[in-house]
């Protein structure tokens, strides 16, 4: 039992006596420490990574968010100002209609006046001074009353055959849009202001009569506002006919105004203009720069 117990110590003692086995134990030893201190160092760098990762993701989303935000809102405005046109276009449309309405209206009243006062009126004065002529040529008569009546008649005659004209053009009528128009500017030329007329159409050429009717007011309206407004001596109209278009250019060379005020500039006279294009599809432009005078292009389909 004694000798067992001894032969163990020594073992033991030579055990640790032996560099051998102590080198290989402090081997063990550090090789445990280094695999522990490497899993640790492994576990805060995943940690720093996962937290790197949640902040990008948390930076993406905040980013995704204000991009998501400042869509809604463009869309929200576009869509915004797409019913503003959309209400503003329809607001257009009803005074284009209301407008188109009002001139149809007025071109048929136009017309019965016109007739009456050209086939009734002016027939009942004429057959008035024709009697008068002939009672005074039967009876030798000559008074001074008589020919003041007369006189008074012809001037009756005069202003009813204008007023006729102003409602209808006759030459319109009767000869068609392009001597119309001619006729126009020589009737609106004097010594303030001088229309120059040119034309590539025929003189003779016709078109439907509402077409002419509308083209001829139009141009009428547009001659009284370089008149009126534009303190022009000189201006000019340029008819011509291409790829069934009707185009009229007019130019003068008055005092203008800015682009800014073309807008404010338009009063009703402009809106019945543009109602009036408006109703056969055309196109309208001005150009006017101050003290350069006045450009106007209109484009008409013509109607078959």
């Amino acid at each position: 039992m004694l000798s067992r117990f001894f032969t163990a110590f020594f073992f033991f003692v030579f055990i640790n006596g032996n560099p051998i086995f102590n080198k290989q134990k402090t081997f063990v030893t550090t090789a445990s420490f280094s695999s522990e201190t490497s899993k640790k160092a492994t576990i805060v760098e995943s940690h720093k990574l996962e937290q790197l990762r949640n902040k990008k993701i948390v930076s993406l989303s905040i980013v995704l968010l204000i991009i998501l935000f400042f869509l809604f809102y463009f869309f929200y405005q576009n869509n915004k100002l797409k019913q503003k046109i959309k209400r503003k276009d329809i607001k257009q449309k009803i005074l284009l209609n209301i407008i188109n309405a009002g001139i149809d209206s007025q071109e048929v009243q136009q017309k019965k006046i016109a007739s009456f006062l050209h086939d009734n009126i002016n027939s009942l004065l004429s057959s008035v001074g024709l009697h008068l002529n002939t009672f005074t040529a039967q009876n030798n008569i000559k008074s001074d009353e008589i020919q003041k009546a007369k006189s008074i008649l012809a001037e009756a005659h005069d202003l009813l055959r204008d007023i006729s004209h102003d409602l209808v053009p006759s030459l319109l009528v009767r000869f068609g849009l392009i001597y119309a128009l001619e006729d126009l500017c020589e009737r609106n030329s004097n010594a303030t202001i001088h229309f120059d007329f040119s034309s590539t159409v025929p003189t003779d050429k016709r078109y439907l009569e509402k077409f002419e009717m509308n083209i001829y007011f139009i141009v009428s309206e547009l001659f009284n506002n370089i008149i009126k407004h534009s303190e022009a001596n000189n201006a000019k109209i340029v008819l011509s006919e291409r790829q069934k278009h009707f185009t009229i250019k007019i130019r003068d060379n008055g005092k203008g105004f800015k682009a800014k005020k073309i807008n404010e500039a338009e009063g009703f006279g402009l809106n019945r203009i543009r109602a009036r294009i408006k109703k056969f599809k055309g196109s309208f432009d001005i150009s006017s720069k101050v003290n350069e005078g006045t450009k106007i292009k209109i484009k008409i389909p013509i109607p078959h």
